[in-house]
């Protein structure tokens, strides 16, 4: 599966940017999936539902069947690594990736969007192959590639374009 990662500070936009390419990939019928990686505790149960008594009762996994969506819910000791999180996926044509930022061997779209106190090349690493961003006088480096950042078709088909050149390496 390509996967490529979205990075950057908080507060820039990285999920809606996601969330509009992802729907721009969808509809030109692209099988595409989502992992976020979260830097704090998440608890998609609640207090009180089946699911939530079972796994505090002790099971190591829980999977929530109903019509047309399941979820498997499994208590780890530590927060699998990017490639065991892939792994878990059916497969897609391409898998858009929020976190992970210490993860190396994926391509990443660093997003800046102007006016933050944030230095955006601080996020800089060798594997930001595109920076979306609304500044227009933010200064790319040579080899990465300038999107705008609101123009999330722009950005799908860059995505499209590198999964591309990618499928031919």
């Amino acid at each position: 599966m390509f996967a490529i990662g979205f990075v950057g500070p908080s507060g820039v936009g990285k999920t809606t940017l996601m969330e509009k390419v992802l729907a721009r990939l969808k509809s030109r019928g692209r099988r595409v999936s989502a992992v976020k990686s979260a830097h704090h505790t998440v608890d998609v149960d609640r207090p009180g539902k089946d699911s939530y008594r079972y796994r505090t009762a002790g099971a190591q996994e829980v999977l929530l069947v109903a019509p047309g969506r399941w979820a498997l819910m499994r208590e780890t000791a530590v927060e699998p690594t990017l490639q065991e999180a892939l792994a878990l996926l059916s497969p897609v044509d391409i898998v858009l990736v929020e976190g992970y930022k210490s993860e190396e061997g994926l391509p990443r779209i660093l997003v800046h969007r102007s006016g933050l106190s944030t230095d955006p090349l601080t996020y800089l690493t060798s594997e930001v192959v595109a920076i979306a961003t609304d500044d227009a006088q933010l200064t790319i480096p040579a080899g990465v590639q300038r999107l705008d950042l609101n123009n999330p078709g722009a950005v799908a088909n860059f995505i499209v374009g590198l999964k591309a050149n990618c499928d031919h390496i």
